[in-house]
């Protein structure tokens, strides 16, 4: 007797661990979700639509087929240093394969502003790359969005505003 007692007690408890660790599950997704929304609405927030600009970096298909790594950007708008990065393993492989960072978002009042970009790099043979580009970023009303586009073997730097 006490031994079907003790295993309905065991089965019991197996059958309530497994309810407890769905309901964790659900909660953990309700978490994410929230999460997920609530980084919306901060961005939404501190960057309104009608003057956020955000800035891109990809890289361009290298002509010559010879692999670039990208090593560090630096981006200055209106004569500030706005982003500086230093790309990982992970990231350079990222943009190979045709990736795209945001690399800076921002409130930025209508009229024009300078952008400067410049890069630093190394080809698969080890030949050091560098380059520097400016850009007049034409901010309206409503969101604006720059891609600096890196062609790193060819020092070029391309700019494609959205």
């Amino acid at each position: 007797m006490s031994l079907s007692v003790l295993a309905n007690a065991q089965n019991v408890s197996r059958e309530e661990i497994r309810g407890l660790d769905e309901q964790i599950q659900d909660v953990k997704k309700d978490v994410i979700s929230l999460t997920s929304e609530l980084n919306r609405l901060e961005e939404k927030l501190l960057f309104p639509s009608n003057t956020q600009a955000a800035f891109f970096i990809s890289l361009a298909g290298s002509a010559s087929g010879e692999e670039f790594s990208l090593e560090s950007v630096e981006v200055k708008l209106g004569n500030q240093v706005v982003a500086h990065h230093l790309y990982t393993y992970r990231e350079i492989e990222a943009l190979q394969q045709g990736g795209v960072q945001r690399i800076h978002t921002a409130n930025v009042q209508t009229g024009a502003h300078p952008l400067v970009v410049s890069y630093h790099g190394k080809s698969k043979s080890g030949k050091e790359y560098s380059g520097t580009a400016s850009f007049s970023v034409e901010k309206a009303v409503g969101p604006k969005f720059v891609e600096i586009q890196i062609a790193g073997t060819q020092s070029a730097i391309n700019f494609k505003d959205w």
